[in-house]
């Protein structure tokens, strides 16, 4: 009898600890059917030169960083100075962005997120993280939720965008948009300042991959640049197509 006994709860054991064990796969399966699998961040972060390695002035930088939502859209800018550069010097010719953003603007840091040199070297702009949605302050009105990339030059009239400067462009522009946006698209933002071409609290529809004369009045990036957006659009879906979870028809989950 206690032989019977036992076996009987050895048994009884048995079950109770498979219930226990199956229960949370279950639950987890039923969660995940619910909502789908989080998708892949399935491009590499590119190479990005880091605010150390270019010699930020940190004793410029006014507050601490702050954060805003995944990058809904890109904002393409130009500096300003000349094309003829020695790649070497970039680092001097960002250094005094920043001290201008800073000294004449009266901004934070640098207002760029990211900068790209005639060479085709990324740098870390605003602190804050370079895998982080940092908020810029690059285009008046839509710095929330967007990222601000500035290529080093001058690219108006009569200029050439070089191909290594373009094709970082790309593989930024890229990684750095939340999965699921669709480079091709357009989307809606809502201006918070009436400097820019839309009233404070106007829903502007806007190119995913716009210029900065798309909502303000300037000629930033310049024409040439400008109207290189629409090669730089299919690149980049492309490029996001190509990897797991980047794709246009990917779900959308936070991403911060």
């Amino acid at each position: 009898m206690w032989s019977r006994r036992i076996v009987l709860g050895t048994l009884s054991l048995l079950l109770v600890l498979l219930v226990f064990q199956d229960g949370p796969a279950r639950d987890g399966q039923r969660r995940e059917l619910a909502t789908g699998p989080r998708p892949p961040r399935g491009l590499p972060q590119p190479a990005v030169v880091g605010r150390q390695e270019w010699r930020a002035d940190e004793g410029l930088v006014r507050e601490r960083p702050q954060y805003t939502g995944a990058a809904k859209a890109v904002f393409i800018h130009h500096t300003g100075n000349p094309n003829d550069y020695d790649c070497a010097d970039a680092p001097e010719l960002i250094r005094a962005v920043q001290a201008d953003h800073v000294e004449k603007d009266g901004w934070d840091d640098i207002g760029y997120n990211f900068l790209v040199d005639r060479c085709g070297t990324i740098y870390e702009g605003r602190a804050g993280g370079i895998g982080r949605s940092v908020l810029g302050a690059h285009t008046k009105g839509f710095n929330a939720d967007t990222v601000g990339i500035a290529a080093i030059g001058t690219f108006g009239e009569g200029t050439e965008v070089p191909k290594p400067m373009m094709d970082a462009l790309v593989e930024l522009a890229a990684w750095k948009l939340r999965p699921g946006v669709d480079p091709l698209s357009t989307v809606e933002l809502v201006s918070s300042n009436a400097e820019s071409r839309f009233d404070e609290g106007q829903v502007a529809r806007l190119n995913v991959i716009s210029g900065h004369r798309d909502s303000y009045e300037t000629r930033c990036p310049g024409d040439v640049l400008y109207g290189l957006l629409p090669e730089l659009r299919e690149r980049v879906a492309r490029l996001r197509d190509s990897a797991p979870g980047h794709a246009a028809n990917s779900r959308l989950r936070p991403y911060l």
